[in-house]
């Protein structure tokens, strides 16, 4: 089925294509097949009926777009406390007022605007967004959660101009905008501060500039035709910028590019001949060569069309967003820890900005050891012993993302206890190839490892905190190696790279970048590996350097430029999300369960006397979605096989065939993009991951249901109530999605009372699956 897109057909006639997909339906439609559309189509309506019939097009999209932003501004107060995820997303809109440095695993669009949209609404940054269920009390919180009220309402006109632009069919349109109007779960997302409707709305405004600038395939390279091509990119770039699942929106705009410029060069060859043969008949031998280069030039118009605005201009617009998030950030704050020792020494605060340190490493130093892996961070140590059966019940050594005492060592010479730092005896500078011991500031005790097996990872060496006041044994003992140095050369700080081989195992000290379980407070494990592979979880570097023996240099002229601070971002990025596992006792989902609304998400409340909301899809559309899904699969194959097969459909059958192969095909790959690649991923993953998918198969159903019923009108034209068949099953339709939004209401607008366990609670006859928890 393939997903082109274009100018739509509906109703009992065949009507005129546009663009690529009118020269398709054209010429598998044929002649005769035209013809006869002609003779059996109705009459041209007069030209008063015609001069209402686009003031009642603005006033159905304006009842539309007001349905919308009433049900998704009304009790937008309520409740007037942290509800989920608001408690990052509010707590990094505060990190932008406050010009604060943090890192989270997303990039930095959405929550840029979610900041904006605080301070130019008078909140301040100052309240602390802790925990779920805290109270705003006399904080403006308003303003952020209606800007993404805003934009999360801002939906359902776009989609219902999407499948109007695809089906040029209002009924598909308005069918649609009743779906997502009608969604509890779809409200329930845009009433609250959170990245969900910032994403989505972005990817439906690239589907509607893609499918709006393709309606204008005719009219290529004209002013509409440049302004759809270029908001498409922009709002890729938008997407992508929010959240990296906004890749799919891109591949989908991608594979309609690719598709495009493919019948284009099919098209482009058929008119070439047509219009040359005026030069046919004077130059016989030139045609072909002319033609040829006419079409290269054409085709390479529109190609370089689209990667000025559909990947040069996306490119510079998320690089932009990049360097607004770098310059606001520019204090220290809870995510320097994820970053290189270079990169934060680029934050006002940080103890590395415009700092001077000591430049080479001296015996009896004080340092903290930072892993070259990007968000493993420092090698770190407490007072906390490994519990009974995991390996020796000795001190706990792991590596921790933040700044911390616990992260100080000092390092001295392996076989001598006199103090280093006596001003009576000379400086002495760590070399390449040194045997060192590593004795915590806090604890003073020493990096120690030996044969016991490492809590997480097998076959490799536990590594712990041993001895009492710096004295331990041999197995404290390790080599200092710079990576690709000779052997006799000095240390520097954060430029050289760093092995600490154990020199009993001779094993490798290193970072797993595993979490440990509560008893190792989640922070990350620390190995001994007897693999000598060189790797980043082995390579460490030098940060801070305390050592009043030494003269000190500044750290300025490390500071990394802006592509290096962008790639390190995104690296920190990618290993971010690969990492996000779920913890104990963590609520997840699995893919499987999204499209049959399995389980929801509770926002807010958890007994009888909270004030309860629950992010759950309305049943009645996610299973008429669902259905619909598997009905577009079953009639989209017959309808391809028939074309396909050479059948000689009727007109009215043949256009509303071209309706459901080119419009809803483009919807299910938006759905199979959105919902697909989620079984591949190997990170956390949770109900609200469907919900772009799901506005995809929402505009399937709307496109499908209109389309089946007026096939079934057609098939009953006989009938004398044919012609109400259509205008009953799409009414029938939207009363049924509108009562049962007036049922399940309570789910986004909040309950209160028995839990829908108890018999004696209103919503204990909703309960249709035992997994819900409302």
């Amino acid at each position: 089925m393939p997903p082109a897109v274009g100018g739509g057909l509906a109703g009992s006639e065949l009507r005129p294509r546009r663009g690529r997909c009118g020269s398709q339906a054209a010429r598998a439609v044929g002649p005769d097949v035209a013809t006869e559309a002609t003779t059996r189509s109705p009459k041209r309506p007069a030209p008063s009926s015609r001069r209402f019939e686009a003031p009642g097009r603005w006033a159905l999209l304006a009842l539309v777009t007001l349905m919308s932003f009433a049900t998704r501004f009304h009790r937008l107060d309520q409740p007037p406390h942290i509800c989920w995820d608001e408690t990052h997303f509010g707590k990094m809109g505060s990190y932008y007022i406050n010009r604060t440095f943090f890192f989270d695993v997303h990039p930095p669009l959405g929550k840029m605007l979610i900041g904006l949209a605080g301070h130019l609404t008078g909140y301040d940054g100052t309240f602390l967004f802790q925990k779920p269920g805290d109270e705003y009390e006399h904080h403006s919180y308003l303003g952020m959660r209606g800007f993404c009220a805003f934009l999360g309402a801002l939906l359902i006109p776009f989609a219902y101009l999407t499948v109007l632009e695809l089906s040029q069919s209002l009924p598909a349109a308005l069918l649609t905008a009743a779906l997502l109007t009608f969604d509890t779960g779809c409200l329930t997302l845009s009433q609250y501060i959170l990245l969900d409707p910032i994403l989505m709305f972005f990817i439906m405004a690239a589907m509607l500039s893609m499918v709006k600038y393709n309606s204008y395939a005719n009219r290529p390279f004209s002013a509409p035709w440049w302004l759809w091509l270029s908001l498409t990119g922009v709002n890729l770039a938008g997407a992508l910028g929010v959240k990296f699942v906004g890749l799919f929106i891109i591949l989908q705009v991608g594979w309609n590019t690719v598709s495009d410029l493919w019948h284009l060069f099919g098209d482009l060859s058929l008119s070439m001949i047509t219009h040359m043969s005026g030069i046919r008949q004077i130059m016989p031998h030139m045609p072909s060569t002319l033609h040829w280069l006419g079409l290269q030039v054409t085709v390479g118009k529109h190609l370089t069309a689209r990667i000025l605005c559909l990947i040069v201009l996306p490119l510079a617009l998320y690089t932009a967003t990049y360097a607004v998030h770098f310059m606001v950030l520019n204090k220290s704050g809870p995510g320097d820890g994820f970053f290189s020792s270079a990169f934060q020494a680029r934050l006002s605060g940080n103890n590395l900005h415009n700092a001077s340190i000591p430049e080479h490493l001296a015996y009896g130093s004080v340092i903290t050891v930072k892993s070259a892996r990007m968000a493993v961070g420092y090698l770190h140590s407490h007072g906390h012993l490994y519990p009974e059966g995991i390996g020796a019940r000795q001190q706990q050594v792991t590596t921790y993302l933040h700044k911390d005492y616990n992260n100080l060592w000092i390092i001295k010479k392996h076989n001598t206890n006199s103090d280093p730092l006596d001003p009576s005896l000379p400086v002495e500078f760590v070399k390449h190839g040194d045997v060192i011991r590593l004795e915590h500031k806090e604890t003073s005790r020493n990096l120690h490892s030996h044969y016991h097996e490492a809590p997480l990872t097998r076959k490799h060496y536990q590594v712990t905190g041993y001895g009492i006041n710096g004295t331990g044994d041999s197995n404290d003992f390790w080599r200092i190696e710079v990576v690709n140095r000779k052997f006799g050369n000095r240390i520097k700080v954060l430029r050289s790279r760093i092995r600490l081989i154990h020199l009993v195992t001779g094993c490798v000290l290193g970072s797993s970048g595993k979490v440990l379980p509560k008893w190792g407070w989640e922070q990350l494990e620390v190995t001994c590996t007897p693999y000598l592979k060189e790797t980043l979880n082995s390579i460490w570097n030098v940060e801070d350097h305390i050592n009043p023996k030494l003269p000190n240099i500044s750290l300025d002229v490390l500071q990394p430029s802006f592509p290096e601070i962008m790639l390190e971002a995104h690296m920190v990025m990618i290993r971010g999300n690969n990492g996000l596992k779920p913890k104990d006792n963590e609520f997840t989902s699995k893919p499987w369960h999204w499209p049959i609304n399995y389980q929801g998400l509770r926002f807010s409340g958890i007994n009888d006397t909270d004030f309860r909301v629950y992010l759950l899809g309305n049943p009645v559309v996610w299973w008429l979605n669902l259905l619909s899904i598997a009905l577009y699969l079953l009639s989209g194959s017959i309808f391809a096989v028939a074309l396909q097969r050479g059948a000689r459909l009727p007109a009215e059958v043949e256009g509303l065939s071209q309706v459901l192969l080119q419009g809803g095909g483009q919807l299910l790959l938006g759905w199979m993009m959105h919902y697909f690649p989620f079984f591949l991923m190997g990170r956390i993953l949770y109900f609200h991951h469907y919900f772009p998918a799901m506005l995809f198969s929402s505009m399937l159903t709307g496109l499908l249901w209109d389309t089946l019923l007026r096939l079934c009108a057609w098939s009953l034209a006989s009938f004398s109530l044919a012609g109400h068949v259509h205008t009953l099953g799409i009414l029938s339709l939207l009363l049924g999605i509108a009562y049962s939004f007036y049922l399940f209401h309570p789910l986004a607008y909040g309950m209160v009372g028995p839990l829908a366990q108890d018999p004696r609670s209103p919503m204990a006859g909703l309960r249709w699956l035992e997994s819900w928890d409302f």
